[in-house]
């Protein structure tokens, strides 16, 4: 045969196999023999198996004593292994009946018996099997690359190689995945072996059926002198291995050593690896000898055993052999297959944490960042129980996690969901990210219960300019700080393309519609090409809303192409903008379009910060790639002139925002400072978004950590903001049920609240806030009760988290804690992660474990179904404490058009400032009875939400006279980032 066939055959497994059973070639291809995944045989349907033997008994016959063993009883050991390996199987299938494990050969060459013997013995035992055939002048590299693409397919349980000897080099060998390698030739299986940890790694089937036969035989191996001679490699070292566990005296020769004479004559039993050549006559062994073959010349399908005339006390042949290897080969599969399974199934993480040696006074938060030597991630994502197939790692530190994980935890129970908020906050933060990751060191690394941090992604907006990263802080913190603060993976430029794209595609198109007839406008947007004109597939869609059932572009009237190429854009309902992760205060009020080229055709824009874009909202919302696909074509970015809304669908730019986008999708891992694991995933824009992270990191989290475990996500700003969104929008996205709100205060914001003096970022603080002052906390306390009412509204119980800063006395932090339960808080617990680590946080650890065994009486504040001025009312009154609202003319217009649209029934997204529970900055505990203006209101429909402006809101943050890029710089030398905080 030729080559032809096997460039078809390879042809044929490269396209991805849909869901279901793997492709099985059952195709003659060509073989020659192989050390590791050589032999096979056993027992498929009766009929075919005997006949097998009959052909292999045939041509040993000659050479077999009086006193070999005879081919029925042979095929009982092989029968013995299958049989018990089926019902292994079965036991397996029981609890998980879709799991059928599959194993895989490479085979180059044409040795069709072998493939067939296989393809029996995996049937019968109910595995699945997919033989590779390759040409048999195959080269190395071609073998690898087999190998790889095989190691990544996680339908493969197994793989095999059966290629000729000169190809089982260290390389190829080593290229198999340990897990993967069930004929147990890599340094790893081999390795595990020596050690004697067999239980934990793949013994070689055929060293393995040498030393069954022998004992099925009778012979006792304790005090022999075993040679085995002509073997190579991983099937030499594994049988001296073997021999010498069972007592023997083992000793390893070549055929061609002055030696092997002597050595043959001391032999109580020889084991020939490979053709024994011609020269050496069998009378070398002393009679009575006994001698197993494992090798087999399947190029001249000759047995290498030697004269017919020579008898011996036993002698084993190589079908012998080679039967019962391919049957431990299936039982090395079927184990595979279990340890697969297992590593489904969630388990009490093996994690290594990571020891804090805390200083005082505290360093900076980059000094201990530095400080600490973080786990490779690929370590990291095995002990959480990751599969190295759902990672893919970005540098040392940080991977991203595929989303099939969510498929093979499908029937995994979910963890405990913790949600951190806080008070209203003073400028500078109260430490939310701190809080977060103190808690999920002290469940994980001091209370040994698995936990999850989940955090959104800073804007580089911050970070340069007046808040600093949001890393955490102290002792308490991401790592590396720099990686967490600067580009991470870059899904953040991901998004600023995909949303820059799409408003390109806006203005484009309305330049075009207004410079061309629409004859030509359309011959443009479905052109001829190569004398074939079609729709592509999202113009097919475009259709389809517009009521036109025809897929030919020339059967459309007039009328029709009108209405398919003309969007009719009013460029006055325009709200989509342009975006910038850097805060840029020249960019909020632009003109577009004043170059020649744009033929007059110019209007007022503005930029918002890139964590603002709407495709942020997506992202932190999503729960599939379909999903995220869907609502990216909702995404409504203008009005037509009739007033009907325009969406990235009617603008056929979905499929390509999509494709930017997905990588983006994917949660990045990372880690503690103590070495826990954490999500950091989306960051949308806290004041006109939600202000959570990925609905994805949640779910994925919550099945990584198993029942028992906890998942520790944190919302944006104050608890009246970032966790009234969390509740009323992400929670109805997603599904999920929180079990507990840790709610974050700090004796400073309290100060604040109580009149102590104004906080300003950079300006060092007032005595009221270093000094003891029991007064200022007590009056402050008001804003602390009002947002556990808040808490209270949505049925979750609250602990309280009180952030201590160094300055804060005992007598302050006590009347704190005895205020928040008094007002009806579960618990409230001082912290001090941030000087020492999760140690400081294990009091809040237990208070959130005991709270989340209670009773959840989770409930919605609002039903959606309601109309849009009495959800808003809702918030305003029930949330923030608002006599009423007040709507302005524009507000009230929008409402009305979103209504009409069909947009009426979706969740509100206030957007309002974080530093009030009121609309106004300045007034601070609990103002009362104040009219809540609603000065615009705008949608995010592909995310899913309607959101209000209250007062004046800026979506492009400013710098200040100082920015942190004044402090950050770069060592070139060490390469390493300086200044950030």
């Amino acid at each position: 045969m030729g080559t032809r066939l096997p460039l078809v055959l390879r042809q044929l497994r490269r396209p991805p196999h849909p869901p279901g059973p793997p492709l099985r070639l059952r195709v003659p291809c060509r073989a020659s023999s192989g050390g590791g995944g050589g032999g096979g045989g056993g027992s498929g349907s009766r009929e075919d198996l005997l006949g097998q033997r009959r052909l292999l008994d045939g041509q040993a016959r000659s050479s077999r004593s009086p006193g070999g063993r005879t081919p029925a009883a042979r095929d009982s050991i092989v029968r013995e292994v299958i049989q018990n390996s089926k019902e292994v199987l079965s036991l397996l299938q029981e609890k998980n009946p879709a799991f059928k494990p599959v194993l895989a050969i490479i085979q180059a060459g044409d040795d069709n018996l072998m493939q067939e013997i296989n393809q029996n013995l995996a049937e019968e035992t109910g595995l699945n099997i997919t033989h590779i055939c390759l040409p048999p002048d195959s080269s190395e590299a071609e073998i690898i690359d087999e190998i790889l693409k095989i190691n990544e397919d996680t339908r493969v349980h197994g793989l095999a190689l059966q290629i000729s000897e000169n190809l089982f080099s260290n390389k190829v060998l080593n290229a198999l995945k340990p897990e993967k390698d069930v004929d147990g030739v890599t340094d790893i299986n081999l390795g595990k072996l020596v050690r004697g940890d067999a239980h934990e790694c793949f013994v070689s089937p055929v060293a393995k059926a040498v030393i069954e036969l022998l004992e099925k035989s009778g012979v006792n191996l304790d005090g022999k002198k075993i040679l085995v001679v002509g073997a190579y490699g991983s099937l030499e070292a594994a049988l001296q291995c073997l021999f010498q566990r069972k007592g023997s005296m083992t000793m390893s020769s070549q055929w061609k050593t002055s030696q092997l004479q002597r050595k043959l004559h001391e032999a109580d039993i020889v084991v020939l690896g490979s053709p024994k050549p011609e020269e050496i006559p069998l009378t070398w062994m002393q009679p009575g000898t006994t001698v197993l073959n494992c090798s087999h010349d399947f190029l001249s399908g000759k047995v290498g055993c030697g004269s017919p005339r020579i008898h011996f006390g036993g002698l084993i042949e190589e079908d012998d052999v080679s039967l019962l290897a391919a049957a431990l080969r299936i039982q090395n599969m079927v184990s595979s297959g279990r340890r697969w399974l297992r590593e489904q199934q969630h388990r009490r993480w093996r994690l290594h944490c990571l020891k804090l040696q805390p200083l005082s006074p505290v360093p900076s938060d980059i000094e201990i960042s530095r400080g600490q030597t973080p786990k490779a991630v690929d370590v990291l994502a095995k002990e959480i129980g990751l599969l190295a197939d759902e990672i893919e790692i970005y540098g040392k530190s940080k991977a991203k996690v595929r989303l099939s994980v969510l498929e093979r935890l499908k029937n995994q129970a979910d963890g405990k969901y913790v949600l951190v908020a806080g008070i209203t906050p003073t400028p500078l933060g109260e430490g939310k990210s701190t809080v977060t990751i103190g808690l999920v060191q002290a469940l994980t690394a001091h209370l040994n219960v698995n936990s999850f941090a989940c955090l959104r992604q800073p804007s580089q907006g911050p970070t340069f300019g007046v808040k600093g990263g949001a890393a955490g802080g102290g002792y308490a913190q991401v790592i590396p700080m720099e990686e967490f603060n600067l580009h991470l993976t870059g899904d953040i430029h991901a998004i600023t393309a995909a949303n820059n794209l799409l408003a390109a595609a806006i203005d484009t198109r309305i330049l075009h519609e207004n410079t061309q007839t629409d004859k030509a406008l359309y011959n443009r947007l479905v052109p001829l090409v190569n004398g074939v004109r079609e729709f592509s597939e999202i113009q097919l869609a475009r259709l389809k809303k517009l009521g036109i059932n025809k897929t030919d572009p020339s059967t459309l009237t007039e009328e029709e192409v009108s209405k398919f190429a003309r969007l009719d854009i009013n460029p006055s309902t325009i709200t989509w903008q342009r975006v910038l992760d850097t805060n840029d205060r020249f960019l909020r009020k632009i003109t577009i379009g004043q170059g020649n080229t744009e033929k007059g055709y110019s209007r007022q824009a503005q930029f918002d910060i890139a964590v603002a874009s709407e495709i942020m909202a997506v992202l932190a919302l999503t729960d599939s790639l379909a999903d995220m696909k869907a609502r990216l074509g909702r995404m409504v970015v203008a009005s037509d002139k009739s007033g009907q809304p325009v969406t990235a669908d009617d603008l056929g730019v979905t499929g390509a925002l999509t494709v930017l986008m997905k990588d983006a999708i994917k949660p990045n891992l990372m880690q503690t400072l103590e070495g826990t694991p954490v999500f950091v995933h989306a960051g949308p824009f806290a004041n006109i978004a939600h202000g959570n992270s990925s609905v994805l990191a949640d779910k994925i989290a919550l099945k990584l950590v198993g029942e028992e475990g906890f998942v520790v996500t944190e919302a944006g700003f104050g608890a009246d903001i970032g966790m009234e969104k969390f509740f009323n929008i992400k929670c109805r996205a997603s599904g999920l049920v929180p079990n507990v709100v840790v709610l974050v205060a700090t004796v400073r914001a309290l100060k604040m609240h109580g009149g102590g003096p104004s906080v300003t970022a950079g300006v060092p603080l007032k005595k009221e806030y270093t000094e003891e002052n029991i007064q200022l906390v007590a009056d402050g306390c008001c804003n602390l009760q009002k947002q556990i009412q808040i808490a209270q509204l949505f049925g979750v119980p609250v602990v309280v988290a009180l952030n201590v800063f160094k300055t804060d006395t005992r007598a302050e932090v006590d009347l704190v804690c005895e205020l928040a339960k008094r007002a009806g808080a579960f618990d409230a617990v001082p912290c001090y992660h941030w000087s020492v680590g999760g140690k400081g946080s294990v009091d809040l650890a237990r208070a959130v474990r005991e709270a989340a065994s209670k009773r959840s009486r989770f409930q919605f504040l609002y039903d959606v179904q309601l109309p849009v001025v009495d959800k808003i009312r809702t918030i305003a009154q029930a949330v923030y404490g608002a006599k009423d609202i007040e709507l302005s003319p524009e507000a009230q217009a929008k409402i009305d058009r979103y209504t009409q649209q069909g947009f009426g029934n979706l969740p509100i997204c206030m957007a309002k400032t974080h530093l009030s529970l009121s609309h106004q900055p300045d007034r601070k505990g609990v103002p009362r009875d104040f009219i809540l203006p609603i000065s615009d209101v705008r949608a995010s429909i592909g995310a899913g939400f309607i959101y209000p402006l209250v007062g004046t809101m800026s979506t492009m943050p400013g710098l200040p006279t100082r920015p942190c890029f004044y402090d950050i710089d770069l060592d070139t030398k060490t390469e390493q980032v300086k200044g950030l905080f």
